[in-house]
């Protein structure tokens, strides 16, 4: 016997309960490798940072937003080449058990279309009151921000406690992502474990971006 455990949904999810995360070297790569950073990085869901430019562009409903609606197109589209992304780390086992997740309602979508075409979206792990964002793309200029900020009033209103980004770019840094060490991170994943998110607090349709942006005001720091 070789002794090598095959990897599943459920232990995928074990995974995510203690911190570490599965990646691949590229889209090539049959294998996985685990990740569990040093610093992790997290967006805090009480102080998300939005800028008046993308607040109007939420506001104006430029595009239509979607929840759990098409997700193997979201995730091809994350494994798109693009100008900061030569190559992906999305290959097929992932595809296969990130799919096997969505199936069994522990991985959402959301999703932005320009008409009818896809043109943004995002993909994550959806773990008692823990939300971990896998990968996001943009095929139009601020697609894959409406996204994200659909998504962050969704967790508001599901109550959830902590919006997991692993890592830590300066994409994400302009909403408040910041780095915290394992040992707080921990922590932090403990106490949003013990509760339930409600992912359909808010309905699987779009919602008008003012409604977003109201739910979002409603937890951000007074002045």
């Amino acid at each position: 016997m070789s002794g090598i455990v095959e990897i599943t949904p459920e232990i995928v999810l074990q995974a995510y309960a203690a911190g570490i995360f599965p990646m691949a070297e590229g889209a090539d790569d049959p294998g996985l490798f685990w990740v569990e950073p040093h610093e992790r990085g997290i967006i805090p869901l009480d102080d998300f940072r939005i800028s008046r430019r993308l607040a109007r562009t939420v506001r104006a409903d430029v595009f239509t937003v979607r929840v759990d609606h098409d997700f193997d197109a979201v995730i091809a589209g994350c494994a798109e080449p693009a100008p900061d992304r030569e190559k992906t780390w999305i290959n097929h086992r992932i595809r296969t058990l990130f799919r096997a997740l969505y199936d069994q309602g522990y991985c959402h979508t959301v999703e932005v279309y320009h008409g009818e075409d896809l043109v943004g979206g995002l993909y994550g792990v959806d773990l008692g009151g823990a939300f971990f964002g896998e990968s996001m793309f943009h095929r139009m200029r601020d697609a894959s921000k409406v996204a994200l900020v659909h998504l962050v009033a969704r967790l508001i209103r599901g109550r959830y406690k902590l919006l997991d980004t692993q890592f830590v770019t300066p994409h994400l840094a302009q909403f408040g992502a910041h780095e915290v060490p394992r040992r707080a991170y921990k922590a932090m994943l403990a106490d949003a474990l013990t509760d339930d998110g409600h992912w359909h607090a808010l309905p699987a349709g779009s919602i008008p971006g003012a409604q977003a942006l109201a739910i979002i005001a409603e937890t951000a720091p007074r002045a």
